[in-house]
């Protein structure tokens, strides 16, 4: 038995993840955790160990969810997303004493997010020269509250006896299918971001006919047919609506010494934290505000210097905010649908 605030150590558990649910659910108790905010760049001491270190990160994200490994075959690169230097260091001592790899992080950067700006709409029409796939594909893409992720709806207008069943079996798993490659399409947005807080609409859907129309005359689609033509087209919508990037942001509640306020604050200001009010405690100060994940780490680096180590501070995820200034880009690793003949030559027509 534990209990809240205490620690527990379990043999046996072979199968478990970071997630799953021990005892009885229904209790009413969820968690969610917090998204990591930084990406770091891992590289072999060895540069022969390549391949051995993308196996180690892969059994690695395997065994822990929340650890996100993205490989760059361009650059021969390999990223993987953090919390913060503790999870780095664990990460590092891990390949080091469980897989015998000595290896280096560089080149952190804060993850970022893409949201809607507005709404845009767009539509393939079969048998065209912008669409060599075998399918009629509208969608609208829209704004959603923050923190509602992806949601995909179908327009009240669209008939049913349009959508290839004959490959779907059922509209429900049309459905589905569709959601997934949605999903799939908005790992990468305009700035090359995960997309994320917006509703997306099908608007439109058609399939070819070997002994349709001349309009609809064509070879019968498959799956693949409508998961390759969904970038094309979600991508299009996008542009028209145009992306805001925001980068995650942090509130924060620092104790410092009463005399010490004065730098504390000044120290904040420089960083673009909000000013505080401070809330006296007697000798100590409650300091309570919002600073981006991107400068948080230099506030804890700063702090002990400022307070003469007796600075305690305590920052928890608190969301995304619009970036100022110039966005920043993030490399993409898939086929950019924006660019026509690039992603066909990539993806297949």
């Amino acid at each position: 038995e534990a209990r809240a605030g205490e620690i527990a150590k379990l043999w046996g558990l072979g199968e478990i993840q970071i997630g799953d649910w021990l005892g009885e659910r229904g209790l009413g108790v969820e968690h969610h955790f917090a998204p990591p905010t930084f990406e770091s760049v891992v590289a072999p001491a060895v540069r022969a160990d390549g391949q051995r270190l993308r196996v180690a990160l892969g059994q690695l994200a395997e065994q822990d969810p929340l650890i996100d490994v993205r490989q760059d075959d361009t650059r021969a690169e390999i990223s993987v997303s953090l919390y913060g230097e503790v999870q780095r260091e664990v990460i590092e001592a891990t390949l080091a004493d469980d897989y015998g790899l000595e290896v280096e992080f560089r080149d952190t950067t804060t993850i970022c997010v893409e949201r809607p700006a507005g709404t845009g709409e767009a539509l393939e029409i079969l048998n065209t020269p912008t669409n060599p796939f075998h399918a009629d594909l509208g969608l609208r893409i829209e704004p959603a509250p923050a923190g509602s992720g992806v949601k995909l709806l179908v327009d009240d207008g669209v008939d049913k006896r349009n959508v290839p069943l004959y490959v779907f079996k059922t509209f429900d798993s049309f459905v589905q299918h569709m959601d997934e490659y949605v999903r799939l399409a908005l790992e990468e947005g305009l700035f090359g971001w995960q997309v994320t807080d917006c509703v997306v609409t099908l608007t439109e859907i058609a399939y070819s006919l070997a002994d349709g129309p001349p309009s609809r005359r064509g070879p019968m689609p498959t799956a693949r047919d409508m998961k390759r033509l969904t970038p094309l087209v979600l991508m299009r919508a996008l542009a028209e609506a145009g992306s805001v990037v925001c980068e995650p942001v942090f509130r924060l509640s620092a104790e410092v010494p009463t005399e010490a306020i004065g730098q504390v604050l000044a120290a904040l200001g420089r960083l673009g934290a909000p000013a505080p009010t401070p809330a006296p405690r007697g000798e100590l100060s409650v300091l309570e505000t919002s600073l981006s994940a991107s400068r948080v780490q230099q506030l804890r680096r700063r702090l002990p210097g400022l307070t003469g180590g007796e600075g305690m501070l305590d920052a928890e995820f608190a969301g995304y905010q619009p970036v100022t200034g110039e966005p920043p880009v993030r490399r993409r690793l898939t086929p950019d649908p924006l660019n026509l003949d690039e992603y066909l030559a990539q993806v297949g027509r």
